[in-house]
């Protein structure tokens, strides 16, 4: 039996893959497993029994992770998950930047008593007047899984678009349309578009790229959209930017002090994926990762521990060991393994950074003994028997 703890609502959709043999009403403290999406964990205790905590989107700030990767708890997120549903929200914060669609309907709900508002909107409306997305030059900072989105949602608006990811893997090259034009220096973005929109994680090295030296180049009247993370645009400076005309609107999903209320600003309460459709896929990747390492050990996308797959345990036993990535460590566990007498059909060993996995298929079912004597090995975080 699997005890799993949901510390938020969790859609259904994804909870309804979790078979009889898991407890979906355990608590806290007995979970093996922890499925969260904004539930914040920094001041949590960690239970002892804790193998893993799968969070139901990308960003995964809510979470300790090397305290996790310390306890050899493995955390995973769901990316892409809600692709489609902060894709779209970007295009309407595009609409709506571009069109004064806001300022327009105030003005219809402020003169709803007029019995001639049709005729008074006739001569009110050239003030709101816009401009068209076709034919802008759009850059897109980040193309992962939302960036590429809407890099090509917006090629097919008839939008010169322009990528910068100098990470970009082949892999998510080939899902980007050819029209686009992948750029090498970010400074050609800030140089060159009308419109920005920014997709990348809240790194050190990513905290503040959109600052004062940004500003300093950038196009004038540049429209800027913001639903990643708040803290990659230096906000004091965009605000300094846009009363000097160098940004003429700044769309974010990120509500603050600093930008709530301010002339040229939209503010959304974060609802990127804040739809029906994005919690289901989030809820049902993250309960599949789950399932897949409770039940056979495999990890897909942990943000703390390596990519590791030897698919479904057909041996006799399988053993997982999270340990710290220094020498000699495969060789003790298989200098145990020998000692014991049980003979190593399959293993594969996988690190990142400081952590390392390793998975073995015995050709004898696993010990408690085995056990043991693994977690007495130094360096060893923790050992879990699969099988």
């Amino acid at each position: 039996m699997f005890n799993i703890h949901c510390l938020n609502n969790i859609s259904e959709e994804g909870l309804s893959l979790l078979p009889e043999n898991y407890n979906k009403d355990a608590s806290y403290e007995e979970s093996n497993a922890v499925l969260v999406r904004s539930a914040k964990m920094h001041d949590m205790d960690l239970p002892t029994s804790l193998h893993a905590i799968a969070r139901a989107g990308a960003g995964v700030n809510n979470i300790p992770l090397e305290k996790c990767a310390d306890e050899g708890i493995i955390v995973f997120n769901t990316p892409g998950a809600n692709a489609n549903a902060v894709k779209e929200q970007v295009l309407a914060a595009m609409f709506l930047a571009a069109r004064d669609l806001l300022g327009g309907t105030k003005w219809v709900e402020e003169n709803a008593s007029d019995p001639d508002i049709a005729k008074t909107a006739e001569k009110a409306k050239k003030a709101f007047a816009g401009t068209e997305l076709k034919g802008k030059k759009l850059g897109v900072i980040g193309l992962g899984a939302i960036g590429r989105l809407v890099a090509n949602a917006c090629v097919n608006l008839g939008m010169e678009v322009l990528g910068y990811d100098p990470y970009l893997s082949v892999s998510a090259a080939w899902n980007i349309s050819r029209k686009v034009r992948h750029i090498s220096n970010v400074e050609d973005i800030y140089r060159e578009c009308d419109y920005i929109t920014i997709h990348v994680p809240a790194l050190d090295s990513t905290k503040g790229m959109v600052g004062k030296d940004a500003f300093a180049i950038m196009k004038p009247g540049a429209v800027i959209i913001n639903c990643a993370r708040d803290v990659l645009v230096d906000e004091e400076e965009l605000l300094n930017a846009i009363s000097d005309g160098t940004v003429s609107k700044y769309v974010t999903d990120f509500a603050n002090p600093t930008v709530v209320g301010k002339e040229n600003i939209i503010v959304f309460p974060h609802l990127g994926a804040s739809t029906q459709e994005a919690e289901e896929n989030c809820a049902v990747m993250a309960v599949e990762e789950l399932r897949d390492f409770l039940e056979n050990g495999n990890i897909r996308n942990s943000v703390n521990y390596p990519a590791c797959d030897m698919g479904i345990c057909q041996s006799s036993g399988r053993i997982a060991v999270c340990h710290q990535n220094i020498p000699n460590t495969i060789s003790q566990i298989t200098a145990v393994m020998g000692d014991a007498g049980v003979n190593i059909c399959d293993m594969t060993n996988k690190s990142r950074d400081n952590y390392a996995y390793t998975m073995l298929d015995l050709e004898a079912p696993s010990s408690e003994d085995l056990k043991s004597k693994l977690e007495a090995i130094e360096g060893v975080i923790k050992v879990r028997i699969i099988k």
